[in-house]
């Protein structure tokens, strides 16, 4: 960091990322900021520099603040990490910049208070203790605990589809499934491919059994549902042309048809959301050779990989919180609650980076054809379907607590075609 950028830090003042403390900070408090930092984003902290933004200097030697960051970065933040650290003089006094990693892959980080230790979290420009929800969201995000794979307590084997169970195992995945009425060899195989787990004396459905295969998931996770909405402007307003509540599995039941191929004759929720958009998307109509041409807004691959990455990627945690899906007059928005999977990015995305939060649902997506082999769905069937269809660049964007796609609506010309 050169002196221009630290003025820069300086004259913004503090932020989520950013934190002033005077050189006499206590311990404890140092290592509430590291842990809350590196459960964010990252950051620095500037010592020497009061909450104003004024310089008042370190008062130790840089030999001793050195020793003392590293030695609290080692002893009081579990697991430890080193941070880096660096000195910049300015109107003859010193300050020293920690620096706290982006994307720390052991989350979550705890800061040492007595005897225990505690999880913090940034909030703004403050740290605060982690709720419960928020720590379980970390250990989430670190891959040390999978969302997907939480046994839903008071659910039951009779709680999921018997019909789409029977129809993945027996039509999608093409393997032998126990009789109807086998009720224990049905659990043996629900709990071993972790549909099912135990819990005391009893198995319980998982968040990915209910999600793909409970007939009625919304019950125990409110959060397992698409919130469809047609707009007939540019913005969200009290006047729709559409709108629906889409509840239920996610998966459709499908038969074979002569030819081998898939026919949904029960939709789930993916393809329901799918016939939302499509019958209420429009088309785009464009002269050539003096003749009218017209298409559908957009197309389908990428209306449906646009779903299904929401649902895949979306933090299950985020209770009470549906998808939503809005349709406008110049574009439509996917709306994933959550950010982003840990190390996760637009651009890596775009390149098509395989990580997700919940790997079993997206595992048996696959399975039924919802989610691409190679993982380039979001490059192939997103950003290069929609240059070829109509010309126009899909945006991805992270803000806040959720990932939203846009894909754009556009006269085509034929040289687009």
């Amino acid at each position: 960091m050169n002196k221009v950028e630290l003025l820069d830090l300086l004259t913004n003042g503090e932020s989520s990322r950013v934190e002033f403390k005077r050189d006499a900070v206590s311990s404890y408090n140092f290592a509430k900021e590291l842990s809350a930092l590196l459960n964010f984003e990252g950051g620095k902290i500037l010592f020497g520099v009061e909450d104003s933004g004024s310089i008042s200097g370190l008062m130790r030697s840089r030999e001793e603040f050195e020793t003392w960051v590293m030695n609290i970065a080692s002893e009081n933040i579990q697991p430890s990490f080193i941070p880096s650290l660096e000195f910049i003089e300015l109107d003859g006094k010193v300050i020293g910049v920690v620096g706290v990693p982006a994307d720390s892959p052991d989350k979550p980080y705890k800061a040492k208070r007595g005897a225990s230790w505690v999880t913090f979290m940034r909030v703004g420009s403050t740290s605060r203790e982690a709720t419960r929800q928020q720590e379980g969201r970390l250990y989430q995000a670190s891959r040390i605990v999978f969302y997907d794979l939480k046994p839903i307590l008071g659910t039951k084997l009779e709680h999921l589809d018997q019909k789409r169970i029977e129809n993945y195992f027996k039509v999608i995945i093409g393997r032998s499934v126990p009789t109807e009425r086998d009720w224990e060899e049905w659990q043996r195989l629900l709990v071993n491919t972790d549909f099912l787990k135990h819990s005391e004396d009893d198995a319980v459905a998982t968040v990915v059994g209910l999600l793909v295969f409970g007939e009625r998931p919304h019950r125990w996770l409110p959060q397992a549902g698409i919130t469809a909405t047609a707009y007939p402007g540019l913005e969200k307003e009290y006047n729709t042309v559409d709108e629906e509540v889409i509840r239920g599995p996610l998966v459709s039941v499908f038969s074979k048809t002569r030819r081998g191929t898939l026919r949904a004759v029960d939709k789930g929720v993916i393809d329901q959301a799918v016939d939302f958009v499509f019958r209420n998307m429009g088309s785009v109509a464009w002269l050539q050779s003096a003749q009218r041409q017209r298409k559908k807004s957009f197309p389908k691959e990428a209306v449906r990989e646009s779903i299904v990455n929401a649902i895949v990627h979306r933090d299950y945690a985020l209770a009470g919180t549906d998808i939503e899906i809005s349709l406008y007059q110049d574009r439509l928005e996917v709306i994933s609650p959550g950010r982003l999977p840990n190390g996760v990015t637009v651009e890596k995305m775009k390149e098509g980076l395989r990580a997700t939060r919940n790997g079993l649902l997206k595992d048996v997506l696959r399975d039924y054809g919802y989610v691409e082999h190679r993982g380039l769905g979001v490059p192939h069937r997103i950003v290069e379907a929609m240059r070829m269809h109509n010309g126009t660049e899909p945006d991805l964007i992270e803000n806040d607590d959720r990932f939203t796609v846009k894909l754009w609506k556009k006269p085509v010309p034929a040289t687009f075609c």
